[in-house]
């Protein structure tokens, strides 16, 4: 086909692709990261440096693996002392609540963490303890699956067979049980009451907001299995015993972290939970650790449990086929992706052979066991899994299935009271975090020298490069060269609008319009405007003047028309969970969704600053809702952009993603893909905005903006004011206020844009 300027853009290829290309765009970064991630499972061992000369050379090497795992897992806080389980009382009752075979069950607590502040509290476990009364012969922390209470699992309660009631049958062995109460998968208490409630499982309200402050309910819960270990351990100053963890589903999950983590947990029983882990994004999110699969399958987490005993049990799994059904009264604001399933036997057995030549190296093969419970689906707790374990502590045990005594539950004993009192402590120290967040912060940036411009660039570069590295998730820069494609699809009076699309790596690609004025003169060079549409949006509604939409106004087209050249790209947030799938696919492999927007425009720039008519020092960003997401996140790590205008979205975005009061948080809306690990003790929009300069930096604001309050927007952007005013550069940021909903003003924007690309000059 001929190439003319009429149809195609001098210098490009005709572009031929049809159908939606959007959709065609989100699906190629999908396939990407499919691929991605098995190509990341044979690189994960160049992230390790495994020292076998020794089992202390070996725990020297892989410290740094351990270290960050605790880190990704949000593990870090540091744990009260040791101290013994207070029990639980009912005024007028006896100690223990029921007598067993040869032990007594204590309804107990013990502290974890002390409170963040000296106003804030701490976080105590529950659980119970099944003390043997003749000397115990180990120490064992049993931990059910999220939906099972320790009462459940230690016979005293409905919902598992006695075979499977594993607490209990260890426990009539001689040891000593401690087991922890974990937060379950129903929804009661997920929302804002007054507000909003929700059908997140409870588990997912807590991930939601932790997530943001380098937290997670996992981390939690480990830590809570550890403050027992640490009870345990100051038992053996007086009687030295095994220590050993045993778990069931989640319990499994929690018991394969906690060994990995700390050694002084002598053998581990992982049931219904163990198997290859690439496909975690398809568990519930409330699973989703930060770069977990890119560092850490299952067998690398068994190898750092090497060569300390694990029993790995391949039983029938919790199944979990979704969040809680919506009602009137609770909004469907879960994240609809994610199931649990028995794990297959074949998945098992071959995450269990590549952990096996880890603990061979260290003379350890017989410390890893894999026991079948009923061809891999029987019932966890299996006398195979539990003679193992048994026999990894040393322990010498007759195990019964049936109860030799059967034991009287306390009256009126009702598991709800305490599962509010855990679900509010976690909440209330992650909101407690979230207030200590802005020390943090400044903590972390007091190396960035504001003194000059030249100082601040300087010494910024570290900030940038960890931003994106470990807040955003970096990609290589694109790979393949751009490739245009173009196609003339407007043809106005001032302005001709092609089509554009370019290859960024294999199976991504970026796609836009792009409007040129008509009246430029040879050899002219223009000021470029990138302007980016918000969730769901499409280029046309921001190009063609005559798509009036309610958001974007055509505000490309109109500034097309005063002179300037812009570009619409197509973003990848559209979709609705086509798109947030990405996060999902990609969290686990260290990427997000910008991390392939970031590429997008950096194969964009690469592609503008050639055309003839660019003027490559005047290319500025505007960008509304989620293109001003976009607009805090992108042109400050990509020097090329010139300046960069925020419309719709300027927040207090630490509040914004994890208020437990307000309305406007993203607590209260489906929109899981917010969240960025560990952002609130790293960056705020006023930090991300900072970065642009010595560039102008912009907020626009309408006052019935649902997206946040006024308060929040003026709070947060008078850090950014204070900062330039200080930098002696007061004059290269403002923000304008108009009244009006979510959508482009362009007024000061547009002077803004006048100004600072300097045009008509």
């Amino acid at each position: 086909m001929p190439r003319t300027s009429e149809s195609v853009l001098t210098g490009t290829l005709p572009l031929t692709a049809e159908g939606d290309l959007a959709a065609q765009m989100v699906d190629g970064i999908r396939s990407y990261l499919l691929h991605e991630t098995e190509r990341q499972a044979l690189r994960r061992a160049q992230l390790w440096n495994r020292n076998y000369t020794s089992i202390d050379q070996h725990e020297q090497s892989i410290a740094p693996n351990r270290q960050h795992f605790r880190k990704i897992i949000g593990a870090v806080d540091t744990r009260v002392a040791a101290q013994p389980p207070e029990l639980i009382m009912n005024p007028g009752s006896q100690e223990w609540i029921v007598r067993g075979s040869g032990y007594k069950v204590y309804a107990v607590r013990w502290p974890v963490f002390a409170g963040v502040t000296a106003d804030s509290n701490g976080l105590v476990a529950e659980g119970s303890l099944l003390q043997p009364e003749e000397p115990p012969s180990a120490r064992v922390v049993a931990i059910p699956d999220a939906d099972w209470t320790p009462e459940a699992v230690t016979g005293l309660g409905p919902g598992v067979p006695e075979r499977a009631q594993f607490a209990r049958r260890i426990a009539e062995c001689g040891c000593q049980v401690m087991v922890p109460f974990l937060i379950n998968r129903e929804d009661n208490f997920s929302g804002i009451p007054g507000i909003g409630m929700t059908n997140m499982p409870h588990r997912e309200w807590i991930y939601r907001m932790a997530y943001e402050v380098g937290r997670h309910i996992l981390g939690f819960e480990v830590q809570k299995i550890l403050a027992s270990v640490d009870w345990f351990a100051e038992q053996n100053r007086e009687h030295q015993l095994p220590i050993g963890v045993i778990g069931y589903g989640e319990g499994g999950l929690l018991a394969l972290y906690s060994s990995a983590i700390d050694t002084r947990i002598d053998a581990t029983v992982v049931s219904g939970y163990f198997e290859t882990r690439e496909s975690v994004w398809k568990e519930p999110i409330y699973r989703d650790v930060w770069g977990l699969v890119r560092e850490f399958g299952d067998a690398e987490l068994a190898g750092m449990i090497a060569p300390r005993a694990l029993t790995v049990e391949a039983s029938q799994g919790p199944e979990v086929s979704g969040p809680q059904a919506t009602t009137e009264e609770r909004k469907p604001f879960a994240c609809p992706n994610g199931k649990l399933t028995t794990p297959p036997l074949e998945s098992v057995r071959k995450e269990i052979d590549r952990a096996r030549p880890i603990f061979t190296q260290l003379k350890a093969d017989e410390k890893l066991r894999l026991i079948v419970s009923g061809g891999g689906v029987g019932l966890p707790g299996s006398d195979g899994a539990l003679q193992a374990f048994f026999k990894s502590m040393g322990v010498s045990a007759q195990l019964s299935v049936s109860m030799t005594r059967t034991p009287v539950a306390m009256e009126n004993y009702d598991p709800t009271p305490r599962l509010r009192r855990q679900f509010n402590q976690m909440v209330d120290f992650t909101q407690a975090l979230i207030r200590k967040s802005p020390d943090r912060r400044r903590d972390f940036w007091k190396k960035a020298d504001a003194s000059s411009i030249p100082r601040w660039k300087t010494t910024t570069t570290f900030y940038r490069n960890y931003l994106w590295d470990e807040v955003i998730g970096r990609i290589s820069s694109p790979t393949l060269s751009a490739n245009p494609r173009t196609r003339l699809i407007l043809d106005e009076p001032k302005f001709k609008g092609y089509e554009v699309m370019l290859d960024v790596w294999p199976e991504v690609f970026a796609y836009g319009i792009l409007l040129v004025p008509k009246e430029m003169k040879p050899g002219e060079r223009r000021p470029v405007v990138v302007c980016q549409t918000g969730l769901e949006g499409r280029p046309i509604e921001a190009a063609d003047p005559k798509i009036d939409s309610h958001f974007y106004h055509h505000f490309a087209a109109s500034l097309a028309n005063e002179g300037f050249v812009t570009y619409a790209p197509q973003n990848p947030y559209i979709g609705d969970d086509h798109f947030r799938i990405i996060q999902r696919m990609g969290h686990p492999l260290k990427l997000a969704l910008f991390s392939f927007i970031l590429g997008q425009h950096e194969q964009l720039l690469n592609w503008l600053t050639t055309q003839p008519f660019v003027d490559p020092d005047r290319i500025g960003f505007y960008g509304l809702s989620y293109g001003g997401k976009t607009a805090v996140r992108v042109p400050p790590l990509l020097d090329r952009y010139a300046l960069s205008i925020c419309s719709g979205d300027f927040n207090e975005w630490v509040w914004k993603t994890t208020n437990v009061l307000a309305p406007q948080s993203y607590m209260l809306t489906k929109e899981y893909d917010m969240y960025e690990f560990d952002f609130a003790n790293v960056v705020n929009y006023a930090d991300l905005a900072n970065l642009m300069a010595p560039r102008p930096f912009m907020v626009e604001r309408g006052h019935d903006d649902p997206v946040g309050v006024d308060e929040w927007v003026s709070f947060e952007y008078a850090n950014v004011r204070e900062f330039y005013d200080k930098m002696g550069m007061g004059d290269r940021t403002r923000i304008e206020f108009f009244s009006g909903p979510h959508m482009i003003y362009g007024r000061g924007t547009f002077q803004f844009l006048h100004d600072f690309l300097n045009w008509p000059g």
